[in-house]
């Protein structure tokens, strides 16, 4: 009797370890995989990190007011009139509403010039993508390639506008309101460096 006790008891603990090592195997192979992939974000809704990938591609697509610019994806992409050239005025709560297009380096695709793609340092120390010197952001609400929600919208001191493929702000209106969902508005037609109203 004591020997079959002892022999169930020790085939219980193999059983034990048995589990415990696939669990582990599991664990091992499911955090592999998320941390292999988890790190390249292409959306830029609601997230800064949308387009952090080392290198970004930029193009253009057509819609009810010409060409502008999209990443690859097809996500518009906006300049802010409070800008100046080779500097972002749009930070915390305003970075949060219009996530800034970061990577190390952007590649012309489609329609977009090379010779006008850049990079600036933010004040976060990270690279966001330039266009003819101005800086290139998404828009939250923006979520699908093809939307232009943002355009000419008047907040956080200053308008944001579509870009044609020449670098130029396309201005014409785009059906969307004065300010954006828990933005500051403002009436001031953004005053930016870029001298665009």
């Amino acid at each position: 009797m004591i020997a079959v006790s002892e022999r169930m008891k020790a085939g219980a603990r193999l059983t034990g370890v048995l589990v415990t090592a696939a669990v582990l195997a599991a664990a091992c192979s499911s955090s592999t995989k998320s941390g292999s992939g988890g790190s390249s974000t292409t959306s830029g809704a609601g997230a800064s990190s949308a387009g952090s990938a080392s290198a970004v591609s930029i193009e253009t697509h057509s819609g009810p007011m010409g060409a502008y610019l999209t990443d690859a994806s097809g996500r518009t992409l906006y300049v802010f009139a409070a800008d100046s050239a080779g500097k972002s005025n749009c930070s915390g709560g305003c970075a949060s509403f219009w996530p800034p297009l970061t990577g190390a380096s952007a590649t012309a695709m489609s329609g977009a010039q090379a010779s006008m793609l850049g990079t600036i340092t933010r004040s976060d120390g990270s690279k966001q993508v330039t266009y003819d010197g101005h800086p290139l952001y998404y828009f939250k609400e923006d979520t699908k390639a093809g939307q232009t929600n943002g355009q000419g919208f008047n907040n956080f001191g200053g308008k944001w506008w579509l870009v044609a493929p020449s670098g130029q702000p396309i201005t014409g209106s785009g059906g969307a309101s004065s300010s954006a969902p828990g933005g500051s508005s403002s009436s001031s037609g953004g005053g930016g460096g870029g001298g665009w109203a």
